[in-house]
């Protein structure tokens, strides 16, 4: 049995499990043999959380729970398990108590936000033609042809869910934020980051789409929080 936490990685909107693939491979370049990613139906926080929340339960052992954008505010709605060591954000969400992306956003609105747009049944997309300026800029136009055409839309609703009790709150924690973000605006990130005291922040060039554009250093960033 590996004496390595298992890794268990959480997407957010747009995107389902497939996002983390660069990420998957490096984590088992360097020697991570438990690799999860959660698929989340994106219909409710209460229904990504508990569906996150099974996953994590039928791990025996330590798991570090990653969160990729909207993937941050599941981890931390169902990440105060007890078998979960620490959580790490990927330009992501960390809701405080009664707060839900949507309320952070409306902070500081990021510059793709007039991309995004519900369909007749209540589900948000981002314009596929706008798709690469909006979430990954520093992606191949192939890569992301791939991501707009397959992108899974949440249900509009899923965005004003509020966090019930934070679990930033109770766990280390590690934060990267992405300095060209178009999807959560950086000084969203910054703000979350330091309000969880971050065990460490790192700020990458980046896209929203970092772990598809900087995958090892976010495995570097992932592996600090395993071994701490």
């Amino acid at each position: 049995m590996s004496d390595k936490p298992a890794i268990v990685l959480v997407h957010g909107f747009w995107g389902g499990a497939a996002h983390w693939a660069h990420v998957i491979h490096e984590l088992k370049a360097r020697g991570y043999d438990q690799l999860h990613a959660v698929e989340n139906p994106l219909t409710s926080l209460a229904d990504d959380a508990e569906r996150t929340r099974k996953m994590v339960k039928q791990i025996d052992g330590p798991v570090v729970l990653v969160g990729h954008s909207y993937g941050g505010k599941v981890i931390t709605e169902m990440g105060d398990l007890p078998n979960v060591k620490a959580l790490v954000y990927i330009a992501a969400f960390a809701p405080d108590a009664g707060e839900s992306a949507g309320s952070i956003s409306q902070a500081n609105p990021p510059t793709a936000f007039g991309n995004i747009a519900p369909d007749s049944d209540g589900y948000l997309w981002v314009a596929q033609d706008k798709f690469r300026e909006s979430f990954a800029q520093d992606l191949s136009e192939d890569e992301t042809l791939v991501m707009a055409v397959t992108q899974k839309a949440p249900l509009g609703s899923t965005f004003g869910d509020p966090v019930t009790a934070p679990a930033w709150k109770a766990k280390p924690c590690w934060y990267q934020v992405s300095s060209d973000d178009r999807m959560i605006h950086p000084e969203n990130q910054k703000m979350m980051a330091a309000r969880m005291n971050a065990r460490n922040t790192i700020t990458l060039d980046a896209s929203h789409a970092s772990l598809a554009s900087r995958p090892d250093e976010v495995v570097d960033l992932i592996i600090e929080a395993a071994e701490s």
